[in-house]
This record gives structure tokens, sequence and C-alpha cells, in this order.
């Protein structure tokens, strides 16, 4: 046993060599090349040892270097460059380190060679003979292994059996761990062994992939490249258990995902079924996607709700203009839920015209609450599956929305609009409005059932807020089982409010107008609402705002204008000309004409009602596009007219010689319901006594032959309507007193409402 101290130590990144080999290295680091150069000027030998780990580029302590390596000389220097040296070695023997010295520039190692024992009797020949025949066999598959060479081995009575280990070693055993190994032992007897297992190690190697090449052999046609290469691939999947490690993945998800007892019994036996399948067979690809969803759907995970109501409240106040009744609606809502911990009481159901912004306000829910925004749209939808789900025995069966958005959210307590429910259809595959009564229902929902997913999923943390533009296609079942809360639109100080603080603002950030290159007076404002725009919301408010935006900016680019002011004055230079005419201007007081109020989807508009006498036999003709409700409405005001001929000094004789006719104009626009009757009733006594009707005067409510004015609905949106127009003073039943409370103030306090609750009081506000 010899000690040598101060070796320079060169770490190899990579298998070593064994002693009595002569080999090239090529050294690259400087701590290698500043070990090559100490050992040249100081008797040239040197101590070779592995790093633990081949990859790092610079061994930082002992713990990097294995503790055994090779003393080394330097026989040449076959060729040294800036970027490497090559430097031909002869190795000496084996050696322990003793000390080490770590520094950046060189390693130093005080080593201690190794001694070997060996027996040298008939168990040493025994294993020298049996690793001569692996050897063999092993020459038999690797052609790098020469078999000349074996036989001159085997031929030799009196082996050195110690070179005999470092040759085959350093010839055959290509893994680190294993040359480690064997570099450690120094009992020749266990290095033979060692050789002779891993040698059995590579001949099972060498059967697999011989395996592997006739499995895939047997499958594929001449000439077929990539398949031949996608079923190799196949192959050496199975033959390292890949299958085993899907079967642990799914485990592993089903586990994480925390879904509930049986739906995890019902993954797992799904996960079974899978596992007894071939990998390639159309139904594994079906159950994989079965189990996907199973796991990607959230079953516990929650967001935290945030319950500062004040906040919730700043929130509604930031996104919306008005709309008061509205907010604190929704502020007791949450107010109950935060109480409660759940959500109590119905559906919320947002219903209006377009554009007075109802999904917006849904928008402002989630933020107040912190919650996930999730939108879905049911314009259109026929097909009950679009809600349940298909089938899984159906071919690309996938779960309904409700699920599916569910799989979006991430969260098992998300804001889900149902956005334009009253738009949904049904037809031979199904009616979804039914399928959406367990969605809804606060008593069923915990257990809804997809009909891909087949197991029960618990929807009742989710907030459901639906909207409508009407609720008279919401089916019954359905709508009892949400809260109606009616938008019914905005008045003209509102809209002018909006555009100001809102849609200004939001036009001049979509088109790139910097702050303050736009101002529009509140007299521009108006003539817009007044004179461009008249519907309910501010759709068409927000596009008239955009088109003024355009024009701005096409002024900012092109000249060397910085701000630009619009005003009622220089308004048409932006928009164009005025599209609603004065409807004042329209209406003089006219004989046998009259101007009623009607309710319809995108919220209260104006009706001109005309009758006209001529001679005839008494017959009545009615035109316009009228609904059967309105016709029976235009009998009956004939036929209370006539009763009423005395009181109004009509000669009776007149009715049996005169045919009247009566139209409502509007193009082809579909008419209907429950609210003309006093607008009719009017026209025709106008007709027939002469007496013009008043122009600045609208009216809404049904007759009855006895002349009793009924109550209507949608009051709110045919005052707005009226207002919109610049009528100040409108006819309604006594009976929609109640009602006045919810018209806006700045309506209530413009216009003079009139209850009528008798025909009477009509003829005399409204005849001249």
């Amino acid at each position: 046993m010899t000690q040598y101290d101060n070796l320079p130590v060169l770490a190899m990144r990579g298998n070593f060599f064994f002693p009595n080999i002569r080999a090239k290295v090529e050294v690259a680091r400087d701590v290698s090349r500043n070990a090559i150069k100490f050992a040249l000027d100081n008797g040239g030998k040197f101590f070779m040892v592995s790093q633990l780990d081949g990859v790092k580029s610079m061994p930082n302590s002992a713990d990097d270097l294995y503790k055994v390596g090779v003393i080394a000389e330097i026989a040449s220097v076959e060729s040294a460059t800036s970027e490497a040296t090559v430097v031909v070695t002869r190795t000496l023997e084996a050696a322990k380190i003793v000390n080490l010295t770590m520094s950046d520039k060189i390693i130093f190692a005080s080593v201690q060679t190794m001694d070997f024992t060996c027996q040298n009797n008939t168990e040493t020949r025994a294993w020298f003979e049996e690793t001569i025949k692996y050897i063999s066999k092993l020459a038999e598959i690797d052609k790098n292994v020469k078999k000349a060479e074996l036989k001159n081995c085997a031929a030799v009575k009196d082996v050195d059996y110690l070179p005999f280990t470092n040759l085959v070693a350093n010839e055959i055993v290509t893994r680190l761990p294993y040359r480690q190994a064997i570099l450690e032992e120094t009992s020749i007897e266990k290095r033979m062994e060692l050789i002779c297992v891993y040698i059995e190690g590579e001949l099972e190697i060498a059967k697999v992939e011989k395996r592997i090449a006739n499995r895939v052999k047997d499958q594929v046609q001449d000439g077929q490249k990539e398949y031949y290469l996608r079923e190799q691939m196949k192959a050496i999947s199975v033959e390292l258990g890949d299958d085993a490690n899907e079967k642990q993945d799914y485990l592993d998800r089903i586990k994480k995902s925390g879904m509930p007892e049986d739906v995890a019994n019902k993954a797992n036996k799904e996960l079974s079924r899978l596992s007894k399948m071939s990998p390639t067979s159309p139904d594994a690809s079906v159950i994989r996607n079965y189990l996907d969803w199973l796991c990607d759907v959230p079953w516990t995970k929650e967001s935290a709700d945030n319950k500062d109501l004040v906040r919730a409240r700043q929130i509604l106040d930031e996104d919306h203009y008005g709309l008061e009744k509205i907010k604190d609606r929704i502020v007791e809502y949450l107010a109950v839920m935060q109480l409660t911990g759940k959500l109590n009481g119905p559906i919320l159901c947002f219903v209006g015209p377009p554009g007075v912004g109802k999904t917006s306000i849904v928008k402002s829910i989630a933020r107040a609450l912190d919650r996930k925004y999730l939108r879905v749209s049911l314009g259109g939808v026929r097909d009950e599956a679009e809600i349940r789900g298909h089938r899984r025995t159906y071919v690309g069966a996938i779960p309904g929305k409700i699920i599916y958005m569910m799989k979006q959210a991430g969260c098992i307590n998300p804001v889900l609009l149902l956005d334009e429910i009253d738009k949904m259809g049904k037809d031979n595959r199904g009616d979804p409005a039914s399928a959406m009564l367990e969605v809804l229902d606060p008593e069923q929902n915990f257990s809804f059932t997809d009909h891909f997913m087949e197991v029960p999923y618990d929807l009742s943390k989710v907030l459901f807020v639906c909207t409508a533009n009407a609720t008279d296609d919401i089916p019954e079942p359905l709508l009892d089982r949400m809260e109606v809360i009616e938008l019914s639109g905005y008045t003209e100080l509102e809209k002018v409010e909006i555009a100001n603080k809102f849609l200004l603002k939001k036009n001049m950030a979509l088109h790139g107008i910097p702050d303050g290159a736009i101002e529009i007076d509140n007299d521009a404002y108006t003539k817009i609402v007044e004179r461009y725009t008249s519907e309910s919301g501010v759709r068409n408010l927000e596009r008239q705002i955009a088109a003024i935006c355009r024009k701005v900016a096409l002024k900012l680019v092109s000249s060397n204008v910085k701000k630009v002011t619009v005003t009622a004055d220089n308004l048409r230079e932006y928009l164009g000309a005025e599209r609603n005419r004065d409807e004042m201007e329209i209406i003089p007081d006219t004989v046998g004409s009259a101007r009623g109020l009607a309710w319809t989807r995108v919220g209260g508009v104006t009706l001109n009602v005309d009758a006209t006498l001529f001679q005839g036999k008494g017959e009545v003709q009615l035109t316009g596009k009228l609904g059967d409700v309105m016709k029976e409405s235009a009998r009956t005001a004939i036929s209370l007219v006539k009763s009423l001929a005395d009181d109004y000094g009509i000669d009776k004789t007149v009715f049996e010689k005169t045919d009247i006719h009566i139209h409502v104009p509007e193009g082809a626009i579909p008419k209907d319901g429950p609210s003309a009757g006093v607008t009719m009733a009017t026209v025709v006594m106008s007709a027939f006594s002469g007496r013009p009707v008043s122009g600045k005067v609208a009216m809404t409510g049904e007759i009855t032959l006895r002349g009793k004015v009924l109550p209507i609905g949608g009051l709110r949106e045919k005052a707005l309507a009226a207002y919109r127009i610049g009528i100040r003073k409108v006819i309604i039943p006594k009976d929609n007193e109640r009602d006045l409370e919810d018209i806006p103030k700045e309506v209530r306090d413009n216009i003079e409402f009139v209850l009528a609750d008798d025909i009477s009081t009509v003829y005399s506000n409204a005849l001249v």
C-alpha cells in the first residue's frame, strides 16, 4: 500500500479508465488543464477520478467526487489549443482518496493505492471460466467484443486475474455506476461476479430489444416506415410499463380532485375497465375522456366571497348610473347571503329592453363578490342536450353547457349568467327550458345530473342570474323559480349623465383619444338623445358617441388640432342630419287621430291610431297588422261609441249608412295587446262627433262595453316613451295609480297624469 501526496486531480465528467490502459483524454476545463500542466511540470503523474454528477460544470467539494480513482501518468501531449488539450495517458493502479484540497484553479489529492486479494483456487478458476462464457455470449450479439482475444484469454493456464478484470471491465462495462463498483472492489472473485451480473443484465436488455423488434416487424408491412416507428414506440411503452404510469396518474388525479366517495368509486370502476382494454381500443379513448372530465370539474375548490356591502354598493354605483331600486335589491340579496352563508331565495332575473345594462350589472355583482364571472348564451338553444349533455353512448359526446362552464370556472361558486333565457326554443330534440328547471331550483340543483357525467353534481353554491327581454316566452314553471326585476329604461336626464360619465370615457379609450381631447356639452348630449336616438337603453347613444370619436380621431391625426368641443350647434358636422323629427309638430289637433302608448320587447313606444268615415252600409275595416286582441278592442270601441251617441249629440242613423276604417300605421310591424281600447274609442268618437283630438295628449288603457277603463301593464315604459317625444299629458287608468311610484321622478314632475276610471274622463281630457 503506497501513498502519493499532492497529486493534481483530473475530474472526469463521465467514464474513467481502468489500470494498465493507454488512452487519449481531451481536457477543456481550466481546472483540468491546470492539473495536466502541473503534472507535466512535476513528473507527469496525476489522479483520475469521476464526478458523481456529470452535468455539473465544476466540483465544489469532496462530496461531488467518487472516493476511488486511478493514478495515471502523461505519456505525451498530442495537441494543445486555446479551447482544449489532448494528452495520451497511461493508467497505473487504483487508489483511494485520503485527503482532498479544493480550489477554483486546481484540485490536489493525497491518495493511497489499494491492495487486491485473490484466493487463486478452484473457485477463482471457476469464476474465470464463467466470466469467459458470459463474454462469449455477449460477443454473439455485440460485434465490438473480439472473439479471438477471448479465445487467447481462455487458453491461458496461469492467467493474472487482476489485469484480466481490469481489461474486461474497461472494454465491456459501459455504465458508470457498474464501472465504479468494480473499480472499488478489492476481491478479484467478487469483481468477476460483478462483471457476470452486468453482462447478464445486458443480455436481458438485448433480448427485450430483439423481442420489441420482432413484435414490430410482425405488425408492419414493407415500406411503411412511419407506421413502423410508431409501433416501435408503442412496444417500447408496453415494455417500460407506461400503462401502469397512466393508471397511477389517474389514481392521483382522482384523489386530488376531492370528488365525493360515490363519484370516486365510479371513477375507479371506469379506470379498472380502462386498464383491461387495449390502449388502441376506441372505448379506451372514450373512458379516458370521461375520466378527464370527472377529474377536471371542480368538486370542492371554492373562492372566498368579499362580504363588504359598502364596497359592493360602491362598485354598483361606479359601473351604473341610476337603477337605485335594482342596486338596493342586489345589496339586500348579498346581505341575506352573508347572514345565512348560502344562497337563499329565488333566482334573480333581470328583464328589460336591449341596452339598459342587464348583462353589465351581473358583471358588477361578480366584481363586488370577487367571484369568477361566466356567461352562457341561451339564445337559439333548442336541444336539451346542450343543457344536460349527451349520453356517452354517442360518438363525440360531451357534457352540457352548465358542467362545461363549471370546468371553465375552476371553482364551485362562480357567478353564472344565463343570458337571453327567453330565447330558448324547443323541438323534437327536447325542451331545454324544462332541463333548466333542475338547474335553477335550489331544492334540486345540489344533485344536478348531467347525461354525460352520470353522477350528481352540486350547483347549490353557484349564483345564477338570468336576463331576458320579456317574460312572455318563459314557461310558467321556470318563471316561478325566478324573481323578476324590471329594468325599464332611462330618462333623458339619465341618458345625458350616462353618456357624460361612462360612454364618452369608454369610447375615447377605445379610439385612442387622449384625455381632455373631446368636450361635449350637455346641450349636445340632450340633442343626441332627442334627435339622433329613440330607445329605452343607451346602445344607440353609445354608437353616436363612437361616431363623434371617429370624426375627432381623424381631426387629431390629419391636423394640428389638440382639442375638439362638440356643441348642439356643430353636432350636425359630426352626426349628419337629424334622424328624429319633433313629434309634437307631426300631429296637430286632428279629427279621428290620436296617440296611444304601447309596450314592446324593446321598451315603450308611441302608437298613432287613425279613423276615417265614408258613406257605406255601416261596415268596419281594420288595417295595420293588428292582432286578435286589438281587433276586439276596435269593435268594442265602436259599440261603446254607438251606446253613447245621444250623450255626445251624434245621430244614431249615421252608423247605419257610414263605413268606418280604423288604421294603425308603422308599416308591417305586428301589434297586439289589451291597452289600445281607450285610444280606439277616442278616435272613433272624434270621427263621429267631429271634435278633434289634442295632439299634446297620449293615452293608454282598455275599455269595457259599459265605458269602464281597465288597468294595463308596462306603465313605466309607456310613460318614458311619451316623455321621450315631448308629450306632457298622459291619460292612464285610475287603477294604475299605484304604478306611478315606479316612474322616475323627473318624468313624474314633467308629465300630467290624468287618472281615468270612465271613458267620459278620457273624452273630457282628450277631445278639444
